[in-house]
């Protein structure tokens, strides 16, 4: 008999994107700590972040095929306790390149997890008739947050960030089987490509446009979730919970603006959605970039959450839609790229931060936003298919 809570659906999607990101998220207010503890450089500390995008890419690139080996439901079990105890390991590294080592396998259960979230959402959104995939992120977004604030308060109080990732672990195992106890994978989408998933999930050239459409965001959003927490304590001397606290800030507004991006996509359009939050997104890394005092700051973390908030989301739907191949290549071959742009640029924007100043890590991204503004017009406005009875 399975246990865990009786939900629908569509919460149980919800569940997933919540606990993924409260697992992942955990490590990313405390780099200021684990930087001081190795005793090392805003270059040193990036590179040794790339381990993680180095599993990404190499799990994103072979998941689809596993997975479906295996099965969605035990995937999805296993791996996110186990992504949540790879970075509780990966605090107690005692140099940059033990923490790249350890941080590796923490990219490989990423990679996975990321495409079994995203497709399922996908499915059900098909079953339901009417998109879930923005409100789907907008619970990754609120996990993100939790594990931010929750970092905020343990940095604070002087904890540890070995004591705070180890703790992290049995709750995030017990909250798994608690909410995802009963997962049943929804069936494939209704005139899909259901053919055997390649080894290698290679982009074709709509795929690449996507990718373009998410770059900004994607660079930008990793460079608020690696760098927020350090810029606030260099520039402008913050306390440990502010510092954390800039993290979290990010991750709230853009669940926020999740919730509220499905209506106004189906009231307008992809495209229209894109370019506002594109707009947004450009004003907000401004701000960081130029911010006077810590509070104007603050405000640009705020705004680059809103203008992050629904473009993965919109190019991952598109992606998905696409019946040219199954939809696993698709959103792997789309999250593959972007993902490394997500956990490979802002790590390497930390040779921009130690040469040029800190701020730079949000200035130098500023133009992949015009970049993203004109690849949006990829965006085609398109509505789930009738759930089928």
């Amino acid at each position: 008999m399975r246990g865990g809570l009786d939900l629908p659906p569509h919460m149980r999607v919800f569940g997933a994107f919540l606990l993924y990101a409260f697992g992942m998220g955990g490590i990313f207010p405390r780099l200021g700590d684990i930087q001081r503890s190795l005793g090392v450089a805003e270059g040193a500390l990036g590179l040794a972040l790339i381990g993680t995008a180095g599993g990404t890419l190499i799990s994103l690139t072979f998941a689809s095929r596993i997975l479906e080996r295996t099965g969605y439901r035990r995937a999805i079990l296993v791996l996110i306790p186990l992504m949540t105890m790879f970075y509780a390991i990966a605090s107690f590294a005692r140099g940059p390149l033990a923490l790249f080592l350890l941080l590796f396998p923490a990219g490989l259960c990423i990679g996975a997890i990321e495409v079994v979230v995203n497709v399922e959402a996908d499915r059900v959104e098909h079953q339901f008739g009417r998109r879930i995939m923005n409100r789907s992120h907008a619970f990754w977004s609120i996990g993100f947050f939790a594990a931010g604030f929750v970092g905020a308060l343990m940095s604070q109080a002087g904890v540890s960030p070995r004591a705070h990732l180890l703790i992290m672990v049995p709750v995030i195992a017990l909250a798994t089987l608690l909410v995802l106890g009963r997962f049943d994978p929804a069936p494939h989408r209704a005139g899909s490509n259901a053919d055997a998933p390649a080894h290698f999930a290679r982009p074709t050239l709509a795929i690449l446009v996507l990718v373009a459409v998410t770059l900004s965001a994607m660079v930008l959003e990793g460079a608020g979730a690696d760098w927020s927490a350090i810029y606030m304590r260099d520039v402008f001397n913050a306390p440990p919970f502010i510092t954390g606290f800039a993290v979290a800030l990010g991750a709230l507004t853009q669940a926020i603006a999740r919730f509220f991006a499905d209506s106004f996509v189906e009231r307008h359009s992809p495209l229209a959605v894109a370019r506002t939050l594109l707009t947004i997104l450009g004003v907000g890394a401004l701000l960081v970039f130029f911010a006077p005092t810590g509070s104007v700051a603050l405000v640009g973390f705020a705004l680059m959450g809103v203008g992050t908030s629904a473009i993965f989301p919109l190019a991952m739907s598109a992606a998905a839609q696409r019946t040219d191949r199954p939809a696993a290549i698709n959103v792997a071959a789309l999250a593959q790229l972007s993902f490394v742009a997500f956990l490979l640029g802002p790590p390497l924007l930390g040779f921009a931060a130690q040469h040029w100043g800190i701020r730079w890590s949000f200035g130098i991204a500023l133009p992949l936003v015009l970049l993203s503004f004109l690849a949006s017009s990829s965006l085609q406005a398109r509505t789930p298919r009738p759930a089928i009875r």
